[in-house]
């Protein structure tokens, strides 16, 4: 394998070799630190992390607030504070070497606010920003007036392109490198777009050359590119290396750096990583925010599989529309108004079968459909939904929209979940089988490597030289 040269990223020399940032707790100051220390770029989260307090204790977030609004407020002081402990933690672990970067999700309400919140108390500690989930225009603009490098996530060059001609290019200086995502191999939500298969991979190579022929047509030549999703085994990247059709190139590594001494998931998590399937981790559209996401196809998942199936078109009125097709009847919604709805005949025999199976509450959904359900399953999708704290812009589960833009006649999907809520679950429960767990696709090769025979888990340090050594 050819030899990985050191690549200047946010102004310091360092392997360019990237811990990927993963929201709620999975990559702390702990895990960043460890990699800056390594010589590499370590990347916290400030996704709505951990708070600590002088004596390490964990400051457990707890809403007070009456209304969603209070909550939100609440919410967004506790994700300022809890980024400037983990960026502290941080820095006091890498010893001052390597590179801190900062990791956030434009897609999370008030992602502005949280930004400036925290860069302003972190000055000298974070050297970047990594941001996705959305199109972040902002997001230049504010690292520019921290004097930090900002790293846009895409999964495109056309989405590069519009980001440079409507914001970018008004603060060249401190473009730190562009990331460019997998969205079919990446874990977490991907970036697949409507013109785009999500089953049907593209060519990450063809897609990155031409992320860097528009990089090159703006001047940007020598800005690195961040190859991330589906990252494995360098050696299976060495034509990546010294390309002189790519540019220069760093490597960012999401799913390995979970199984590490210093990664902080729980055990359960570590222990089912070792004993992961190919096909276990699959791509769905269940997610609040709109995205596709990658994630263990556990119980959590078949569940919203299994409700999506429990599910009929409803109409407007009784009448059976054009000739030719199948007449409607009624069927009762249940409750104290005695609401009914309007359904094919065709479909009666499996709604009654359904509320003989004790999916008795039937719910009805944005898109003009009605979904079956338990009521224990209703009632714990309604407490959710009544204690939002609104961790989105936009949340097609609890109808939160930061702007207000939702219409009040809209109502909540109850066919998703609550992201927030499930993902600080499984990071502090391990509940790995009834929390949502995202991963990226390749997580099925810690059970194949040999690097982690008879359960090994490395330091963060042993991690990196194996990763250099090609495998």
């Amino acid at each position: 394998m050819k030899q990985l040269k050191p690549l200047v990223l946010s102004g310091r020399s360092v392997l360019p070799l990237i811990e990927g940032g993963k929201g709620i707790s999975v990559t702390n100051g702990a895990s960043a630190g460890a990699w800056a220390a390594a010589g590499g770029v370590g990347t916290f989260s400030s996704v709505f992390g951990d708070l600590y307090d002088e004596n390490g204790n964990l400051i457990p977030l707890i809403f007070n607030g009456k209304t969603r609004k209070e909550r939100h407020d609440e919410l967004i002081e506790y994700a300022i504070k809890a980024g400037v402990c983990q960026a502290k933690i941080a820095h006091d672990v890498s010893g001052g070497n390597g590179c801190i970067h900062m990791n956030i999700l434009w897609g999370i309400s008030s992602v502005e606010a949280i930004l400036h919140g925290v860069l302003e108390q972190t000055k000298g500690l974070v050297h970047g920003v990594t941001c996705g989930a959305g199109m972040p225009f902002k997001l230049a603009e504010i690292a520019a007036n921290y004097g930090v490098y900002y790293y846009p996530i895409v999964s495109s060059s056309r989405a590069f392109n519009l980001l440079w001609l409507r914001a970018y290019k008004k603060h060249r200086e401190w473009l730190g490198g562009v990331v460019y995502e997998d969205p079919w191999k990446a874990g977490g939500h991907n970036g697949i777009s409507n013109k785009e298969d999500p089953e049907v991979a593209e060519s990450p190579y063809e897609r990155v050359r031409m992320l860097r022929e528009t990089l090159s047509q703006h001047g940007m030549a020598d800005v690195p590119i961040i190859m991330a999703g589906g990252v494995w085994f360098l050696r299976e990247w060495s034509d990546w290396i010294d390309n002189s059709a790519l540019g220069p190139i760093a490597f960012q590594f999401g799913t390995r750096p979970l199984l590490t001494v210093e990664s902080p998931i729980p055990s359960t998590w570590k222990n089912k990583l070792l004993d992961m399937h190919e096909g276990d981790v699959i791509l769905n559209h269940f997610s609040p925010t709109g995205f596709y996401s990658s994630s263990f196809n556990n119980a959590f998942l078949q569940n919203l599989q299994n409700l999506s199936q429990r599910q009929i078109k409803v109409y407007a009125d009784e009448e059976g529309g054009p000739e030719g097709m199948a007449p409607r009847t009624t069927l009762s919604m249940g409750g104290a108004r005695e609401r009914y709805a309007y359904i094919d005949l065709s479909d009666l025999d499996r709604a009654t079968g359904w509320i003989a199976d004790g999916y008795s509450k039937i719910v009805r959904t944005p898109d003009a459909t009605i979904v079956f359900m338990t009521p224990s399953e209703f009632e714990k999708i309604r407490s959710d939904q009544l204690h939002c704290g609104g961790c989105l812009t936009y949340c097609r589960f609890s109808n939160w929209s930061e702007n207000g833009e939702i219409s009040k006649d809209r109502i909540p999907d109850p066919r998703s979940y609550c992201i927030r809520k499930t993902l600080y679950n499984v990071a502090h429960s391990g509940d790995v089988d009834n929390e949502l767990v995202f991963a990226g696709h390749t997580a099925y090769l810690f059970g194949q490597d040999p690097f982690y025979a008879n359960g090994f888990i490395p330091t963060v340090k042993q991690l990196i030289d194996r990763i250099l050594s090609g495998d």
